[in-house]
């Protein structure tokens, strides 16, 4: 939870912010008085509502137009960066990514960097009530932050990118906001505001200490600005470090994740079921990424062979009993296979101790810098010139673990001794046997492996703002932003692993390469080392090499706003409006590995280029009308109207719009309503991410058994039988792999999301007795529904789909059937990729409590801050039902924080909680799927606490503050590994705590 405490804005502020909050917002008329008198706004704590008539007239994120007073109709949340500070947060992303701002929805941070996530490795992104990343607006200084990172999937600000030392305040709107802001804005929009003006110099340095080791965070900043009677400057320049944590710096990550099946009737706890390893007496260890890698073992056609010495009997039903998996034992001299052990699935070996240096959370190095500055021209309306460049470089580096495969080809000269081995797999379809099918598959731990990137970005900005006429100001500027990304991945190429199976005698017992023109190495032998994973190095040189892409994104904007009074209305004040237009443009250039591109990634997926472009032209408008203003039930009463006209070249066109209400029938109380439409215009990687192939099992063809369907009126069954039915064996069984393309959504006429979002709140101030102290008390609600969404759906429901429409839409091939190919050979191909047919709803409350009071010669501030989720549905077609996860796994119905500080004179400690609800799978499953867990898997997480210490000291010119994050040590909780992606038993889920106990230390010095 950030602190906040009590200034006479965020007094003002108080019938409009969720949070209120010390902060002020940004000017868009240029004086070079206005910073003098907004510094004192935050922070003289004794001046009082009545004195916001000295205040300039202002912006407040959600709204275009300025205006002297401070209520917004939209709820907006502010967050300074003393507050930010004292907490301990070390990065702008820390902060923005807090359960305070984000609502305890789940954010792709550092702990993702094993998984494939929009924006690709490293990159942080920020989702608002769990929209996802691609529906929250991200701003600097009221101007977009265009997308940043590496693979085909750029589509999102990164919030790396961000500085630090120059950012005064944040402005959260938790409101769809497409009318104001254009697309993206559905779930809500965050403006991070810098120093407007800045004066001398200022070092800061910040350490962040993690108790167990690994994850330590050290930020340099310097920040210096100067300002003249017709110009200024500031800038700031800083260095960012974190380091890595593996799974073995932390207990509960290093230990192999368990099913916890089965529970115990008397004491409750899970777990009374798991395997229990004869050979430890312990749960068997299923590796650390929960039984997705087996090594040290060999596979085989099924044999007669002895199960595993020690435990004679217990995997097969006699001494002698056939598997297919073994590893090696020199004491087995009998059976099929001697020197060889069976063992079932229970038996095979998963763990290797470099498991355990698998990265937890991702090492980066960020360094950012960040110039702004403006010049008075003293022509076109006593007009400014501004500028703002912002650059950043970001090293970062995911560290992973693999399982490799040597294929022995039937006959194979390798194969040794066991050459005999009949074929036991088909020849894999990727050519690494050269189309042999296999005898032999050793199954090894190749061990660790990295993925790293290099990310430049850039943006430029230019701008001139000044008066129109005496009441009126302008403001046009020209924005270009660019990411540059190389990312690498340490990958096995497929032709090589196929040259070194094509071997013949080197006359000296053993085997080289037929072609040895690249310095091919010859796969070795198999023996028992090759099993136990120790593979020559020149080998493992030879078929492991560094793999290059390269992504560009590039966005170009061109915006002019007009804002200013229009008339004035009697009974309450002066109708104000805003006007303007707006062009963007944006283009990605993915570049894979040509390796990737040829398919030549040998157990990676392959991938194409992703090349595309889009440009919109828009013009917006929005007018406010104070309609009464100080009359007795009706302190102020203001509508607030806005609408866009939205033309993208991929499309067409759209229009939104907004309207709003704020009514303050007395002092102490105010009521606000918005009601509005947005549009989300699909990404680019939404439109044209490059293709990709994959195959799905035979099962996956609709036909497939079709005969044996329980329902033969259904439109499946009666497309099946159009096409098989005149068969002499209408049962048609497939024998092949469905193959599928997964394409951009521009091949598949993708259109942009549509929203509706409908926010309704009141703030309560009572006036008390001096000695009681301030407080006041808001609440939120919100409503959204994202309609025509966009969805990637699978290869097996495109073909579920086609098959599954009428018989005259099947025989016409349209619809979903224009992605579905069937083949005179009877394969099925099928395409698919992005298209619009989700819908997502969110419903919920936003709470806060603020109290103050002064206690002694200080001031004591507590605050707490509540998000309630009624419901987070969601459903991939029209013809589904919702289901609602709101309280499932990953999805807390409920999160807050508590903030208590006290201040004197120049110290101020502070203590800081926050609260994660309890989450329960079961009902979930329960009212959807008809099965109940509740005997079998852990899948309810009771509330998780955190606690947080700090205190600071600020003197004139200087300041420190220390504290711990995290107080108690308190670790993740546990879950199965049935029930949801997992680290150790830990959940995979942002909201919870992975670094343990931190201790941080902030020291800053002005010049």
């Amino acid at each position: 939870m950030i602190r906040l405490h009590k200034s006479p804005l965020a007094l003002a502020l108080a019938a409009s912010l969720m949070l209120p909050l010390c902060a002020y917002a940004q000017s868009t008329t240029p004086d070079p008085e206005q910073d003098a008198t907004e510094e004192a706004a935050t922070t003289d704590s004794t001046t009082t509502q009545s004195d916001v008539s000295t205040l300039e007239k202002v912006t407040v994120t959600g709204s275009r137009i300025s205006k002297d007073t401070f209520n917004s109709i939209s709820p907006v949340q502010v967050i300074t960066r003393d507050e930010t500070t004292v907490a301990g947060f070390n990065s702008t992303t820390a902060v923005l990514q807090s359960n305070v701002v984000t609502g305890g929805s789940e954010q792709i941070n550092n702990a993702f960097g094993g998984y494939v996530t929009d924006g690709g490795p490293g990159a942080n992104t920020l989702s608002l009530r769990g929209m996802g990343a691609t529906r929250t607006l991200l701003l600097l200084n009221g101007r977009r932050v265009a997308p940043a990172g590496s693979r085909g999937a750029v589509g999102s600000a990164d919030l790396n990118v961000l500085p630090n030392i120059m950012i005064d305040h944040i402005e959260i709107l938790k409101d769809g906001a497409s009318s104001i802001y254009g697309s993206d804005a559905v779930a809500g929009v965050v403006n991070v505001v810098t120093r407007n003006k800045y004066d001398g110099a200022a070092v800061e340095f910040q350490h962040n200490a993690t108790q167990h080791g690994g994850g330590e965070e050290t930020r340099w900043s310097a920040m210096a600005g100067t300002t003249r009677d017709n110009w200024r400057i500031s800038g700031s320049l800083e260095f960012y470090h974190r380091n890595e944590i593996q799974l073995r710096d932390r207990d509960w990550a290093s230990k192999c994740p368990l099913p916890l099946y089965g529970r115990d009737p008397d004491t409750g706890r899970y777990g009374a079921n798991d395997y229990i390893d004869p050979v430890t007496g312990e749960p068997k260890c299923w590796t650390l990424d929960a039984g997705g890698v087996t090594i040290n073992t060999l596979g085989t056609q099924y044999l007669l062979g002895r199960p595993g010495l020690g435990s004679a009997g217990y995997y097969g039903t006699t001494p002698f009993d056939y598997f297919n998996r073994w590893r090696p034992n020199p004491a087995i001299t009998d059976g099929d296979l001697p020197g060889y052990e069976g063992v079932d699935y229970d038996g095979r070996t998963t763990f290797d101790p470099e498991m355990k240096k698998e990265g937890l959370i991702s090492p980066t190095t960020n360094i950012t810098g960040f110039l702004q500055g403006a010049m008075d021209l003293n022509a076109l309306g006593s007009a400014e010139a501004y500028f703002e460049i912002l650059a950043h470089r970001r090293e970062s580096r995911q560290t992973g673990y693999l399982q490799h495969t040597v294929d022995y080809a039937v006959g194979s000269p390798l194969l040794g001794d066991l050459s005999w081995l009949p074929a036991a797999i088909a020849a894999p379809a990727d050519g690494s046997t050269n189309g042999q099918n296999i005898a032999a598959r050793a199954f090894i731990g190749w061990g660790l492996y990295n993925n790293w990137q290099k990310v430049n970005f850039g943006r430029f900005t230019g701008g001139l703002r000044g008066n129109l006429g005496t009441s009126w100001n302008y403001d046009g500027y020209v924005s270009y932003a660019r990411s540059d990304a190389d990312y690498y991945t340490e990958n096995r190429l497929t032709d090589r692993i196929a040259k070194s199976f094509d071997v013949v005698s080197d006359g000296k017992g053993g085997f080289v390469c037929r072609d040895t023109s690249d310095g091919c190495v010859a796969a070795p032998m198999l023996s028992a080392d090759v099993v136990a994973g120790k593979l020559p190095q020149a080998y493992r040189d030879y078929i492991m090499q560094d793999t290059h892409g390269n992504t560009l994104y590039e966005e170009s904007t061109v915006n002019f706003t007009v804002n200013g009074p229009l008339f004035d209305i009697g009974t309450g004040g002066t109708a104000a409006a805003a006007f303007g237009v707006e062009y963007r443009r944006s283009e990605i250039d993915d570049t894979p590995d040509i390796n990737s591109i040829n398919g030549n990634l040998y157990g990676f997926t392959s991938a194409t280029p992703t090349r595309g472009k889009d440009a919109v032209k828009e013009a917006f408008a929005e007018i406010e009308l104070p309609v009464l203003s100080g009359l007795p039930g009706a302190q102020e009463l203001t509508f607030n109207v806005s609408g866009r006209y939205t033309d993208y070249d991929s499309y067409g066109s759209d229009k939104t719009w907004k309207l709003g209400m704020l009514w303050t029938p007395v002092n102490w109380l105010s009521l606000r309503a918005s009601r509005g439409t947005s549009f989300r215009a699909p990404a680019l990687f939404e439109q044209y991410l490059g293709a990709t192939s994959g195959f799905l099992s035979s099962s996956s063809d609709p036909c497939d058994g079709y005969a044996d369907m329980t329902n033969q009126t259904s439109n499946a069954y009666l497309n099946c039988l159009s096409e098989f039915g005149s068969r002499d064996n209408p049962n048609f069984q497939q024998t092949q792999s469905v193959m599928v393309y997964t394409k951009g959504g521009a091949e598949t006429g993708l259109s942009a999301e549509t929203s509706k979002a409908l926010t309704a709140g009141l703030v309560l101030q009572p006036e008390f007795a001096e000695w009681f102290g301030d407080l006041s008390f808001a609440a939120d609600y919100y409503d959204i529904q994202v309609d025509n969404g966009v969805a990637k759906l699978s290869g097996s429901q495109v073909a579920n789909l086609c098959y599954g429409q009428s018989q005259a839409e099947f025989a016409a091939g349209t619809g979903y059937c224009t992605l579905v190919d069937r083949a005179a050979n009877d394969a099925l191909t099928v395409t698919t990729g992005y298209i619009n047919v989700a819908s997502d709803k969110v419903r919920g409350w936003d709470f806060t409590l603020r109290y103050s009071r002064d206690i002694g010669q200080g001031q004591f501030r507590a605050n707490a801050v509540v998000s309630h989720f009624l419901e987070q549905s969601g459903r991939t077609f029209p013809s589904d039902p919702y289901k609602d996860w709101s309280g499932s796994l990953m999805a807390p119905e409920y999160t807050g924080a508590l903030d208590l500080t006290y201040a004197l004179r120049g110290w101020e400690v502070r203590y800081g909680l926050d609260w994660v609800g309890s989450i329960d799978g079961y009902e979930y499953y329960k009212k959807y799927d008809d099965v109940d867990y509740t005997p079998y898997y852990q899948m309810k997480i009771d509330d998780y606490y955190l606690s947080h210490l700090s205190l600071r000291y600020k003197a004139d010119d200087w300041s420190i503050t220390g504290g711990i994050r995290n107080v108690a040590d308190k670790d993740p909780p546990k879950i199965s590994t049935a029930a949801y992606n997992v680290i150790g038993n830990a959940p995979l889920y942002s909201g919870y705590d992975y670094f343990g106990r931190v201790y941080f230390m902030n020291f800053t010095k002005e010049f």
